[in-house]
């Protein structure tokens, strides 16, 4: 049986490979996907599809709606989502994320710092798993296949 993780959260590093190498290494049978992850080609994908836009605003709507569709598409078909809550970037993708797999009724492992654990307590407690590391993440999914 092979599963496919969705993973949802910022774009700005790379620890989606940590998580795909962590699982690779347990030999987990795991398929990944993501949102777009090349910043500029989602900000750009709007006017890449629909053509160039009236202003800021309808650029940011008609990219939304491109990377809605994207997402929604590739949450439905994903058996879990993992939505990594880092210290470091705003999180508001992530806690859309989150919600949106809460609202599917996708299994959900949520990955935050402890100084986050008051901000996302209302997430938390709707994850079925929320978790500190990346490695506890991979061991709750390697716990599957025992």
């Amino acid at each position: 049986m092979e599963l496919t993780v969705y993973l949802a959260g910022q774009i700005h590093d790379n620890w989606r490979d940590e998580i795909e190498q962590k699982a690779k290494e347990k030999n987990l049978p795991l398929k990944f996907v993501a949102p777009q992850t090349n910043h500029d080609r989602s900000d750009d994908i709007g006017e890449a599809i629909l053509g160039e836009q009236p202003g800021k605003l309808y650029r940011d709507h008609a990219a939304s709606d491109i990377n809605n569709l994207r997402t929604q598409v590739l949450m439905q078909k994903s058996d879990i989502v993992i939505a990594l809550f880092g210290d470091k970037y705003r999180q508001w993708n992530t806690a859309m994320d989150a919600s949106a797999a809460i609202t599917m009724n996708k299994p959900l492992i949520i990955i935050r710092p402890e100084a986050l654990i008051h901000p996302l307590k209302e997430l938390s407690n709707k994850a079925n798993v929320t978790v500190e590391t990346v490695d506890q993440a991979i061991a709750a999914i390697a716990y599957i296949f025992e």
